[in-house]
């Protein structure tokens, strides 16, 4: 009997301290606020800030929208109407007195007969092409200084390192996404890709660009990709679109456009060398007609042939001849046509001297030769 009265108490000692553990408020009863009920009732205001955010807030003004706009006739009358052919992006790099200028790429200005430009707060105006360059993939439009709120500086893509952090800013397809912000790494520098310029399956050119894992798609061409300290290190240019592959953009490095951008800037055009020769890849030469017709050694297997020499030209003032083939410009091995044109391009300018040895008739002559300005071989 003692032991039920025991008992009983103490249960009723338990129920009674566990049920009032709740704080009571002026009505007496308990509000006892779980954890989700804590975080439901307060309004949580979060500072999201970082590096990235702070860079972009800096530079996406300079970042702005290109579409080329082109004529079109009407199928079944006489009339006229413009109409949008492409959306790209491009940068605002200086401003100069009443001028401001943005870099973009060739193939977005390519055939346009007007440029409108879109701004990140949805303003537009028009621009002005002042030159292009095909090889490059490179171009520069003039625009009204009033409408450039912010200028992004060049800087140093040589400096760049794998694994470093870039940001790409653009507008991947279309206007739509504008301003658009994707983060990377560098994934490598000095990657050479073969671009085939009028799409003929022949190789016309190597590309050298750097390779990030940023985001770039369709209208992101002629974007900004910056570094941490918000400057221009490169402009986005393209993007392997394989299936199997994933995650690869390209850039056109800063230190190779700059060069080409101010050209452009000043001249419209950019002044190369030339020979003044028409060429053809030796391994298009079947066999025999190497072996008949330009009576080369058997272990020759690469160069570059002359098919035709222009009148006046500094290569029949050197001396070169029809169906001489090319191996050889100063020390560098000449494999194709894309080999000569990068030696020729890249290392040379209007004026210099250029030593070349070509085979003739099965003997292997040195010819030196004074480069004049063209835009052809």
């Amino acid at each position: 009997m003692l032991g039920a009265i025991v008992g009983g108490l103490l249960v009723w000692f338990l129920m009674t301290n566990v049920s009032g553990t709740g704080e009571k408020g002026p009505s007496g009863n308990n509000e006892t606020l779980g954890l989700a009920d804590k975080v439901q009732s307060e309004r949580v205001s979060l500072d999201i800030s970082n590096d990235v955010t702070e860079v972009v807030g800096k530079v996406t003004d300079a970042v702005v929208g290109v579409t080329n706009l082109q004529t079109v006739r009407d199928f079944w009358s006489t009339s006229e109407t413009t109409q949008e052919a492409g959306v790209g992006s491009g940068v605002i790099y200086k401003k100069s007195g009443d001028k401001a200028y943005i870099v973009t790429n060739h193939h977005v200005v390519e055939d346009a007969q007007q440029l409108e430009i879109t701004f990140d707060d949805g303003s537009k105006t028009e621009g002005e092409l002042i030159g292009s360059d095909i090889w490059t993939d490179l171009a520069v439009i003039e625009i009204d200084a009033k409408h450039a709120k912010t200028v992004l500086e060049f800087g140093d893509s040589d400096a760049l390192k794998r694994g470093e952090t870039v940001i790409a800013i653009g507008n991947p397809l279309g206007l739509g996404f504008s301003g658009s912000v994707t983060v990377g790494v560098v994934s490598g520098k000095d990657r050479s890709i073969p671009i085939d310029l009028n799409r003929d399956g022949i190789i016309d050119w190597q590309a050298d660009v750097l390779q990030t894992d940023a985001a770039i798609n369709p209208g992101n061409s002629g974007g900004a990709l910056i570094n941490m300290a918000g400057q221009l290190i490169g402009i986005n240019s393209m993007k392997i679109t394989e299936s199997t592959v994933e995650g690869i953009g390209l850039a056109i490095p800063t230190n190779l456009a700059v060069s080409i951008i101010e050209q452009l800037e000043t001249t419209g055009t950019v002044n190369r060398p030339t020979m003044g020769v028409t060429l053809l890849d030796l391994r298009s030469v079947p066999a025999r007609q190497q072996q008949e017709v330009l009576k080369l050694p058997e272990d020759v297997t690469d160069g570059v042939v002359v098919t035709d020499v222009a009148r006046n030209s500094p290569a029949q003032q050197a001396g070169v001849q029809k169906y001489d083939t090319i191996v050889e410009m100063d020390g560098e091995k000449i494999e194709d046509m894309v080999t000569l044109r990068k030696h020729l391009y890249n290392t040379k300018r209007v004026g210099d001297t250029m030593t070349m040895k070509v085979y003739r008739a099965g003997k292997l002559l040195e010819i030196d030769m004074e480069l004049k300005s063209g835009n052809s071989f």
